[in-house]
Formats: structure tokens, C-alpha cells, sequence
């Protein structure tokens, strides 16, 4: 006889063992058919099968979805081994998981991924498609773009130089910048040349900085016949160098000349200037840029007497006097030369979708496509190291499968001279890459063979955008380019357009089908081409939430990570503040949504407490902070 009053339960039931009702075993049976072991609402948990829910097992509350950290779902016990076989059997690939999930839990913020078996591992997921801006037609105004001759048919040797100099320096057919400005220089007068960036304006025998002063010390003490400097570095010797003297100089050449006052160098310049007038003989003067702007117009001013002014351009080609109100009036026009053969693109993406589209035309050109060399310039040093350690754990890890392994660069302020100087030449010599930098490489590098320009982060001046797009389609070569804007930013294709500078669209679907190519984030399989097009788009959205969940699980894999994207973020957010008030109709802070914007620096939530104002700090401090971009 069974004693059925008894308290006690047999050894394989636990203390909180209820018989469970025909419901409860209807919904199990169900729960075991599922195809996929991930959420399986139809399990008991140990409080019974409609017994309150854990803390754990609360779901979040409907915030906004960037607002909400995804809650964690529970890791649950193996089922008995023989369902548990039966499950995992038909267990999908991760990225189908992915899409099951995305299927079945529709009104989830954040959406997991859970693995069977006794290992299971929680993989949170994000969803990019929900809650984005429209993005609004592109109006592309109508410009005419200035058009310049960069070669002509002349020879150098009809320049009277010398042979020395035609048989080591100079080419056989001269530049058409250089045909018209070497005479100019060679009768002694001071001159103002602007012409297209990557046109040749320049052409010198190279001293490289960037030593310990105590070596530059000695090489000035032995003598030099060219000295190419930075302004605080020169000021630095004039009044620390006893040996340093200008009793010889006969050229002061300024290159960049329109940035070196942006910079904050006009008092480092003033000292440069009364150095070399105090003890030098009379010298000629050269500025050199790609743009006429007031601060070229006041630095002439400071440092030139009667010079003249040579433009290379449509309308514009010729030698004529320069006066202060020429000048000027040139800045106020800021018509802009670009290169002929350089093709011009911009894209409209949402703030959430930004890194994964930023990766997938990567993949694009780098990794489906071959002997391309891209430049990326982003807005600050902490953005570039945070995406130098991303994109190579998550593009050209061990995961991504590539070989050879995509070949990632950086250059920023931050570093030594003698890391920049190895990247430059790795760069440079190298095949196929990509550099990560910020404006410390918009002017005066000449790399070659590079075929795209990306602007991740607007520039700050349309003057910028030229330097920028100036590293490719140098001296007659092919080059593209490509802008990067948030919906909200749209208005800066017309102020792009009003300094005679032509974008044309690449739409965000097309770069993000890419990713059809890379059957490591498939979700429905291998993509065979008879898709219709509403699968098609489906199946591109899902494998840009595979990328990006990817990119979040990287970034949130431990604290360090987790850190150095707020880091990121943050100087993301204050170099936005740092846009000039005739463009803060289009760039202001207020119109960023943060959370979406986290996104793009692989964060799951907006972060608390971030400073996003400016630091304080005199002229100079901006100035060198500037620099060091």
C-alpha cells in the first residue's frame, strides 16, 4: 500500500516538485518540438509552470530602445539528454538563431541569442531597422565645377633651370602650376600660388623631424641647405639653439600657408619672422595652398611685400597683383578646384547604422575587391584607436576568415613622429589597407595609389573637405570619395555646393548589401540570387543586426572595451560642439540622439554623465590641440 499522505516524494523529484497538469504537459510536448533550443516559454521553472517570474526574468520596461539595456535572460538547465540530442540536432547557425529570434520575439528591445547544451551562452542582439529617421531625396544642386589643368605639353628644360636640377628633380613635361609660377620665382618676387591640392606645388629635397631636440642641435650646428619645420618646433630652437642663425636664408616658403593661422601659429609666426628680419639679408616669399582664404589675405600681409598672386583655375588663370581687397574678396567667394578625375559621392545614414555601414564598404572594396587603398578620416584620436581595435577584431580577426587578413593603419596627433613615420611609409608601400586618421593627414602627405577617400565625420570648413579628397586623384590619377551624413546633416550638400563642390548619392542599401557576399552573417543561407526583392531586403537587415551584434559583443566582451568606446563617444560628441556657428544650423549637439549614436560606437545603451562641452584653455592650447588631431 502506498501511503499517499505521506510528505515525502520520491528520490527523483526535489522538494518542490507539483504534479503538472494536462495544460502544463501540452505545453511542454510543444516546447519540444521547437526546432531551436533558445526561449522556451513552455518549460516549468522551479516555482511551477505559472509561478512568478525572478527578478531576473522580468522583462524591461518599454523605454526607449536605446535607453534600455537588454535584460538577460536566464541560462536554463539542459533538458534530459535524449531531447536535449534530438533539440540540438536541428540546432541553426548562429546567425539563424539570430533570425528566429528576431521572428519570434517582435516587440523585444534587445533580442538574445541562446546556444543549447550544458555551455549555453547568452548573446545579446541589436536591432538597427526600428525608430530611425526617414531618409529624406537628396537635392543635388546644379554646379559647374572649376576645372584646372594640372600637365602641359612644355618641357622643363624651357624654364633656363639648371642641369643638376633637370637631371635628378625634374620630369620631362612640367606641371602647368609649375610652368607658370617657376619664372615668377626665378625674377625674385614674392608670390601667392593657389592651385588644386596634389597638383605639385612644391618640389624639395626632405629633412624629417620629429627627432630628439639634442640630434636637431647638431645638425643645425654642421649647417643645412633646406629646413622644413613646423612653426613651434622652429620657435622652440630660435630660443633654446645658440648655433641656429639666418644670417644665409634667401627663401622663407610657407606651405599650407591658409592653415597655419587657423592653428593658432600667428604668434609663433611673429617670432619666425622678426628672427629672420633682424639678421637675414632681403629673402623672397612663397605661400602656397589649395584655397585663397582672409587668414591667407592677413598672412600675407604680415609676411610679403608687394606679391603677386597666381591662380591656376577656369576664369581665374593667370599673374596679377595682389591687394588686400583682392584677396579678400577671393575668401569670400571660396570657389574651389577640385581634381578633374576625382568622382565625389556622399551617403545618407542614420546614426545607428553608421559603423556597419562604415564596414561593410570596407568589406566592399577591401575584401571583394582589389588593390584598393582607402583613407577613413574620423573626428578625433580616441575615435581612430577605438576603431583601429574594433575593425581588427571583428574584420580581420581570426573569425572573419580573410586571407590575407584586411591590413588596418592609423595616424593621429597622439603619437610619436617616429610611429607616424613608420605608418607612412607602411601605407605607402603597401598594396591594399586602410588608414584610420584624423586631419593631422588632410594636407602635405603624399601616399600613393590611394582610390578612396572616406569622410566618416564631416569637416569642420569646405576648405577641409577639399584637403581631405586632395589625398587621392593626385596629379592626374583616378580617385573617389565618399561623405558620410545623418538625415539631419542633409543641409550640408548645399554648403558643399556653394563653394562649387558636386556630390553625387550612393545609397546605404546598396552599400549594406555587400554583406550578400559574406556568407559569415548569413541568416536564411547561402545567398543564391532568386531572392525577391522583399526577402532580399529582409535578408540585407538581417545581416547588418548579425554585423552590428558582432561589433556590441566585442565592445561589451570586458571593461576595457567597454571604456574605450564611451572614450570614443565622448570626443565624438565633443569635436560636434566644435563645429563654427555658420555651420551649427547643421551640426548642433542637441539635434544628436545619443542613444543612437552610442550605437555606432558598438554600445548597447547611452551612456550616463558624459561631458560634452569643450575644454578651456588659451588660444595656443587650442591651437596645438588642433594640431594634434
Amino acid at each position: 500500500m502506498l501511503n499517499l499522505s505521506s510528505d515525502s516524494a520520491p528520490a527523483f523529484h526535489s522538494k518542490s516538485y507539483q504534479r503538472p497538469t494536462s495544460q502544463e504537459k501540452w505545453a511542454l510536448k510543444k516546447a519540444q518540438k521547437r526546432k531551436y533550443s533558445g526561449i522556451q516559454k513552455g518549460l516549468p521553472n522551479k516555482q511551477g509552470f505559472n509561478g512568478p517570474k525572478t527578478k531576473d526574468q522580468q522583462p524591461p520596461e518599454d523605454k526607449d530602445e536605446e535607453d534600455v539595456p537588454a535584460h538577460k535572460s536566464p541560462v536554463r538547465k539542459p533538458a534530459p539528454k535524449d531531447a536535449a540530442k534530438a533539440l540540438s540536432s536541428k540546432t541553426p547557425k548562429p546567425a539563424q538563431r539570430v533570425k528566429a529570434h528576431l521572428k519570434m520575439t517582435p516587440k523585444s528591445k534587445h533580442v538574445g541569442e541562446h546556444k543549447g547544451g550544458e555551455d549555453s551562452v547568452f548573446i545579446k542582439t541589436s536591432s538597427l531597422f526600428k525608430n530611425n529617421p526617414d531618409i529624406p531625396d537628396v537635392h543635388r544642386p546644379a554646379v559647374t565645377q572649376l576645372k584646372e589643368k594640372v600637365f602641359t605639353s612644355d618641357s622643363f628644360a624651357e624654364l633656363d633651370l639648371h642641369p643638376h636640377l633637370m637631371s635628378t628633380v625634374f620630369r620631362k613635361s612640367s606641371g602647368f602650376v609649375q610652368k607658370v609660377t617657376i619664372p615668377v620665382l626665378l625674377s625674385g618676387q614674392d608670390a601667392v600660388v593657389r592651385s588644386q591640392t596634389g597638383s605639385g606645388r612644391i618640389i624639395a629635397l626632405f629633412l624629417m623631424g620629429g627627432e630628439k631636440r639634442k640630434a636637431e642641435k647638431a645638425r643645425l650646428r654642421k649647417g643645412i641647405n633646406i629646413l622644413i619645420t613646423t612653426p613651434g618646433r622652429l620657435v622652440d630652437h630660435i630660443k633654446n639653439t645658440l648655433s641656429i642663425a639666418f644670417s644665409a636664408v634667401r627663401w622663407l616658403i610657407l606651405d599650407e600657408a591658409d592653415r597655419i593661422l587657423d592653428l593658432g601659429f600667428e604668434k609663433d609666426l611673429t617670432v619666425i619672422l622678426n628672427s629672420l628680419n633682424a639678421t637675414g639679408p632681403p629673402r623672397q616669399n612663397v605661400l602656397l595652398s589649395a584655397t585663397l582664404t582672409d587668414g591667407l589675405s592677413r598672412l600675407a600681409g604680415i609676411s610679403m611685400k608687394e606679391p603677386v598672386s597666381i591662380q591656376v583655375g577656369e576664369n581665374s588663370e593667370g599673374i596679377n597683383e595682389l591687394t588686400p581687397d583682392h584677396t579678400t574678396a577671393q575668401g569670400k567667394s571660396d570657389r574651389f578646384a577640385v581634381p578633374e578625375r576625382l568622382q565625389q559621392h556622399m551617403v545618407v545614414v542614420p546614426s545607428k547604422l553608421r559603423l556597419v555601414c562604415l564596414a561593410a564598404f570596407i568589406l566592399s572594396k577591401c575584401k571583394f575587391e582589389k588593390g584598393h587603398k582607402i583613407i577613413v578620416f574620423v573626428s578625433s584620436c580616441e575615435a581612430v584607436e577605438f576603431l583601429l581595435i574594433l575593425f581588427n577584431a571583428v574584420l580581420s580577426g581570426p573569425k572573419a576568415k580573410q586571407q590575407p587578413p584586411l591590413s588596418f593603419f592609423r595616424l593621429h596627433g597622439n603619437m610619436k613622429q617616429e610611429e607616424r613615420t613608420e605608418v607612412f611609409q607602411e601605407f605607402s608601400l603597401c598594396k591594399t589597407g586602410i588608414l584610420l586618421c584624423t586631419d593631422v593627414a588632410a594636407r602635405g602627405l603624399d601616399m600613393p595609389q590611394v582610390t578612396w577617400i572616406v569622410q566618416y565625420n564631416p569637416p569642420t570648413t569646405p576648405a577641409e573637405y577639399v584637403h581631405r579628397v586632395g589625398r587621392t586623384a593626385r596629379i592626374g590619377a583616378k580617385g573617389s570619395s565618399l561623405l558620410f551624413l545623418t538625415p539631419a546633416e542633409m543641409s550640408y550638400v548645399t554648403s558643399l555646393a556653394n563653394h562649387n563642390i558636386s556630390l553625387s548619392e550612393m545609397k546605404m542599401e546598396m552599400i549594406l548589401s555587400t554583406l550578400m557576399l559574406d556568407n559569415r552573417f548569413k541568416v536564411r543561407g547561402k545567398y543564391d540570387g532568386k531572392m525577391s526583392s522583399g526577402a532580399l531586403e529582409q535578408e540585407v537587415r538581417d545581416r547588418a543586426t548579425v554585423l552590428q551584434t558582432e561589433f556590441e559583443n566585442a565592445v561589451h566582451n570586458d571593461d576595457n572595451s567597454v571604456q574605450a568606446a564611451k572614450r570614443a563617444l565622448q570626443s565624438f560628441l565633443r569635436a560636434y560642439t566644435a563645429y563654427p556657428s555658420n555651420m551649427k544650423h547643421i551640426f548642433h549637439i542637441k539635434a544628436l540622439h545619443l542613444g543612437h549614436a552610442a550605437k555606432s560606437f558598438g554600445l548597447r545603451d547611452a551612456p550616463q554623465g558624459l561631458v560634452t562641452a569643450p575644454a578651456k584653455g588659451s588660444n595656443k592650447d587650442k591651437g596645438q590641440a588642433k594640431d594634434k588631431r
